[in-house]
Formats: C-alpha cells, structure tokens, sequence
C-alpha cells in the first residue's frame, strides 16, 4: 500500500510539472501551442487518466470482434482463395446494413427508455408484404383477404410514394399502440411488443396465405436506389436516418426530454410528460421501421412475405446493445448504434462467405450479446 501511495504520488507531481511546463508557455505565446504541442498535452492528458480496468470494460468487446474480425480477413483469403476487405465487399456490408440503420436506430430510442421491440421482424415482413402488392409488376399473383389488388393504372411514382406511405402508417400505428399501452397503463414494452408481433404476424399471414407476392418493378429500384458508378446510393438513405435522428436526440427538446425519461423517468415527471416522450419515441420508431422496410423491398426487388424479417429484431436490438446503447437508460449515442449495425453485418457476412451455417451464426450472435450485456452491467454495477 505504501508503494502504491508513493507511486501514485509521483505520477501526480510528474503531471503537475508537465502541465506546468505548458502553463508558463500558455503565459509566454498566449495560447499559441504547435500542433504537436496540443497533441503532447492530450496524449498526457490521457496517460493521467488512464484507467486499465474501466478502459476494458469501455472497449474489451470491440478489442475481441476487431481481434475476430483480423482473423477472419486472415482465414478467408486461405480457404476460400479470394481477400475479405475488396472495395466490392465493403459496398456490399454498407448495403445490407443500410436498411438495418433504420430498425436499429428505431429501436435505439426505446432502450434508451430502458424498453425494447419485439416486432421489429414482423413490421419488416408486413412492410414488405405491403409495398410489393403497390409496386408488383403487373397484377398481383395473391390475394389479400380475398381481394387481388391491381395498382398498374397508376403511375409508377405515385406507387412507389403510396408504397412508403403506407409502410410508416402500418408500422406507425401498430407501434402508437405499443407505445399507448407502455406508457398508459405502465406495461413494460416486452408484453406490449410481444402482442404486436403476434397480432402482426397472425393477421399479414391470414391475410395473405403466407404467399409471397413476387417481384416489383424493375425501374422502381433504379428511381429510389440507383447505382452511380457502381456505388449503391442506398447507403445515402441511411446516412441521411443517422443525421436526422442525432439531430432529434441531441438538438431537440424531444431528445433532451428522451434522454432524461431513460436516465429516471420518476425524477423525470416534474416537468417533462412521460407519457408523451414514451408514445413519440414509438412513433419515431415506426416512421424508421416503416422506411427501412420500404427500401429493404427496393433492395431485395420485393419477394414480399409475412415470414421476411423473422429474427432482425434480434439483429437491431444486438446492433444497439453492443453500440453502447444500455438497457439501465438513458445511456447511449447515435455513433454506438452505427458502429454496432456495421459490426454485426460485416460478421454475419464474413461467415457467410466463409461457409459458415446460418444456425451456427446465431450461436456467434448471442455470445456478442451475451457478453454485451454482461460488460454492460458491470460497467453500471461499478457506477452504482
């Protein structure tokens, strides 16, 4: 313990003299620090500060996926004779990713108010299912409760338009209902969503005969993601959701209102309505499943079915977990949620290149979550 004491003691009286070094410059140059300087006083900044114990538990889970990540760009190239990281692989995880931003940052709000979305899966099969019968080419081969839709006398925009629409006001009113019952009569969100995804699957399922409605127009995923230079435009789609949705949560009452309702939503009441914050936070992630599905048809040319999207919602609320986003509340930044999205689609696709069965790509998933989870309570037990 003395030992400990006297080096503790030197490391604070080598900082004091080193900051001073650069106080009696600040007094000379008024401020005026080289480049190198500034980065000199950071790095020792950094050095004082640094504590070995909270930063494992800050970043040990990126360190062992990035350490996973390097051996699969390793292993890859051996067995399957082609590099992992070409420009051609890297626009297809940005692809694929895209549509889950939308999801995953749509469920990102309801954690930070220490809630979750069981429905996600069910919403993107039934936005799906819904934006291939308005954008199908030609009439449609299925029926929905016995009626066979024709939308081929309008025109393509106006369908592609009806088609988004439609998406964010199914997805939107079943996750206002969610929200109604959370934030009305204290339901927690694991019930409220869970009832969803039954009612949701049970109905789009009845509703259908679980057919799958074909193919869309051709010339709808050109219109809303076109290739420029082969470089899929879809990735902007996403781009835009992130910007948009770090604007709600950072620079708007609702954010601020957000954050706090997650961090104590008792402490919260004073001033802030709980109720609203909760509904709107469904509401904002309805509109983003609602877009994501929308553009998950255009990526995929339709193939619309109640059964697509079994098991995303598993995905986003991974993505968000391992992005830093806490299920203690009011924990969380929009950064986290775009790290965790990628993460999670480049691992699910280096498997799969790699010839690694689907099944056992769950079993990959739920260790990431679990030990999330786990690095995630502790990091609040050490707060506590």
């Amino acid at each position: 313990m003395n030992l400990e004491k006297e080096l503790h003691r030197i490391k604070d009286r080598k900082h004091s003299a080193y900051m001073h070094k650069y106080h009696l410059l600040d007094l000379l140059r008024m401020s005026k620090f080289t480049f190198a300087e500034t980065c000199a006083q950071k790095w020792e900044n950094y050095k004082y500060t640094f504590n070995r114990r909270a930063f494992l538990l800050q970043n040990g889970l990126y360190i062992a996926i990035l350490l996973v990540f390097i051996a699969l760009c390793i292993i890859i190239p051996v067995v399957k004779n082609a590099p992992l990281l070409t420009y051609n692989n890297v626009l297809n995880i940005l692809q694929q990713a895209s549509p889950r931003m939308f999801l995953a940052l749509g469920v990102a709000g309801l954690i930070l108010l220490t809630g979750t979305d069981l429905s996600i899966g069910r919403m993107v099969g039934m936005g799906m299912t819904t934006a291939t019968i308005i954008m199908h080419q030609g009439i449609n081969t299925g029926s929905v409760f016995g009626h066979i839709f024709d939308f081929t006398g309008m025109p393509v925009g106006a369908r592609v338009l009806l088609a988004l629409v439609a998406c964010v006001v199914l997805c939107t009113f079943f996750t206002t209902i969610a929200g109604f019952f959370t934030a009305k009569f204290k339901m927690h969100p694991f019930i409220s969503t869970m009832a969803n995804m039954l009612v949701i699957f049970g109905l789009v399922t009845y509703a259908t005969k679980g057919v799958s409605f074909g193919g869309i127009e051709p010339s709808i995923p050109q219109m809303i993601i076109p290739k420029v230079n082969g470089f899929p435009t879809i990735i902007l789609w996403a781009v835009a959701a992130v910007v948009i949705v770090w604007f709600i949560w950072n620079k708007t009452t609702f954010g601020k209102n957000l954050y706090a309702v997650g961090g104590n939503p008792e402490a919260a009441v004073s001033g802030i309505s709980v109720f609203r914050v909760t509904v709107g936070a469904f509401i904002l992630a309805g509109i983003l499943y609602g877009f994501g599905s929308w553009l998950e048809c255009a990526r995929m040319f339709g193939s619309g079915s109640a059964a697509y999207g079994q098991g995303w919602e598993m995905d986003a609320i991974a993505a968000c977990v391992v992005g830093g986003i806490s299920f203690t509340g009011g924990i969380g930044k929009i950064s986290g949620v775009v790290v965790g999205v990628f993460i999670f689609t480049a691992l699910t696709y280096s498997l799969t290149i790699l010839g690694i069965d689907t099944n056992l790509q769950f079993v990959f998933s739920g260790i990431i979550i679990l030990v999330s989870v786990t690095l995630d309570c502790l990091k609040y037990v050490q707060k506590k």
